[in-house]
C-alpha cells in the first residue's frame, strides 16, 4: 500500500499569489518548507498566470501540480482548453470547489447536476484527467430524504465523478471525515486536510493539521486504505502569516511519516 503524498493548497496563501511574480515567490517558499506538490487555486487574481508559466515556475522549484480548482462552467464549456491546460501543467486532477448556483435549488436540480457533471467528467477521463468535487458543509443539508453528498454519490457515475473530501467541512456539516473517506474509497484521488477547532465559547475555527480536534490517526489510515494519492493542506483563514500555518501542518504530517 502506497502512502498518499502531501501538497500545499495554494488557496491558503491566495493573498500572496495575485501575480505571476508573487506566485513564483510563494512557490519558492512552500518548496523550502518541504512540500513537493501544490494544488493550483485562487491564484493570479490581479494578473493571470498561464498554464505554461505555472508549470515553468513549479518545475524550477521541484513542485508537482497535483490538482486544480476551476469553475464547472469552464470544464463544461471549454473542455478542450481545460484538457490542454492540464496536460501542459502535467496535472491529472481537475477539481471544482462546489456546484453552480442552478444546481442548488432542489433534489431534482442536484440529481440533474450529478448526471451533467458525470458527462463532463467522462470527457475529461478520455484524456486521463480525473474530475473531483470539493465539498463544503452545505452539502450535508437535506433535500428530500437525502443529504446532498448522498445525492451526488448515488446519482453520479462512479467511474467518472470523483470526490475531493474536505475534512473540516465534513465535520462542520455533522459528518464523520473517517466514514466519508472510507465511503468514497476508490473515488477520491485527493483529499483536503484541514483541522477543526473550537473555542470555549463554542466558536469553530480553522487550524493547522494536527493542532485541532479531528481524529487524525483514523483519517490518515482511511486515506491510505481508500487509495488517496494526494493530501492537500488547506487553511481558509490563519491566525497570522499563512505560510507559517502551512509550515506547521507540513511539519506535523512529516512527523507522522508522510512526505
Amino acid at each position: 500500500m502506497t502512502k498518499p503524498l502531501i501538497a500545499a493548497q495554494m488557496y491558503t496563501v491566495r493573498d500572496f499569489c495575485k501575480t505571476p511574480a508573487e506566485i513564483a515567490e510563494s512557490c519558492q517558499k512552500v518548496a523550502a518548507m518541504g512540500y513537493t506538490a501544490i494544488q493550483s487555486s485562487g491564484m493570479g487574481r490581479e494578473q493571470p498566470v498561464s498554464a505554461a508559466e505555472l508549470r515553468r515556475i513549479c518545475d524550477g522549484e521541484g513542485l508537482t501540480i497535483c490538482a486544480t480548482h476551476i469553475s464547472f462552467d469552464q470544464m463544461r464549456d471549454e473542455t478542450a482548453k481545460v484538457i490542454d491546460d492540464h496536460n501542459t501543467m502535467g496535472c491529472s486532477i481537475a477539481g471544482i470547489g462546489g456546484a453552480p448556483e442552478y444546481a442548488r435549488e432542489s433534489e431534482t436540480s442536484w440529481i440533474a447536476f450529478a448526471k451533467e457533471a458525470s458527462e463532463v467528467a467522462a470527457k475529461l477521463a478520455e484524456a486521463d484527467i480525473d474530475f473531483v468535487y470539493h465539498n463544503h458543509s452545505n452539502e450535508f443539508a437535506k433535500f428530500g430524504d437525502r443529504i446532498v453528498m448522498d445525492i451526488l454519490f448515488d446519482e453520479s457515475d462512479p467511474d467518472y465523478f470523483k470526490f475531493e473530501l474536505d475534512t473540516y467541512w465534513v465535520q462542520h456539516g455533522g459528518g464523520s471525515p473517517v466514514a466519508w473517506i472510507r465511503k468514497c474509497s476508490g473515488r477520491e484521488p485527493i483529499v483536503h486536510l484541514k483541522d477543526f477547532a473550537i473555542t470555549f465559547d463554542r466558536e469553530q475555527f480553522y487550524t493547522e493539521v494536527g493542532e485541532g480536534n479531528l481524529q487524525w490517526p483514523g483519517i490518515m489510515q482511511a486515506c491510505e486504505d481508500g487509495g488517496v494519492l494526494w493530501m492537500a493542506v488547506e487553511q481558509d483563514t490563519c491566525p497570522g502569516n499563512p505560510f507559517d500555518s502551512l509550515r506547521v501542518s507540513c511539519n506535523n504530517l512529516k512527523s507522522w511519516g508522510y512526505e
